[in-house]
């Protein structure tokens, strides 16, 4: 996990000193609109919709795992309610059975 932000920061930062570097005006059409702007702008614009883009597109997978994870939680805790009303009774019954023992011996 840490590499992957690691390398993303990198990527990022180069793809910013690249954008930087090309401060020509370009002029781009996208269907009706035209838009004339420094190559800076217009790179730093798409990366920038390029991560809006992949952040709305995983955001349904992230709120469904956050969901998966609180239900195996809640499982979880029933599971070990469970497991501790069977341990309680078996240890007293484990108690009183050394006693017995140790009276006949």
């Amino acid at each position: 996990m840490i590499i992957s932000l690691v390398i993303g920061i990198l990527l990022g930062s180069l793809s910013v000193v690249f954008a930087l570097q090309n401060v020509v005006t370009v002029t781009v059409t996208f269907l009706a609109w035209q838009i004339t702007a420094p190559l800076a702008l217009v790179l730093l614009g798409s990366m920038l919709s390029g991560v809006v883009i992949t952040l709305l597109v995983s955001l349904p997978s992230l709120i469904r795992d956050d969901m998966y994870v609180k239900v195996l939680q809640k499982q979880k805790k029933q599971l070990e309610d469970e497991l501790a009303t069977y341990k309680t009774p078996a240890a007293s019954s484990t108690v009183t059975a050394t006693t017995t023992t140790n009276t006949v011996g």
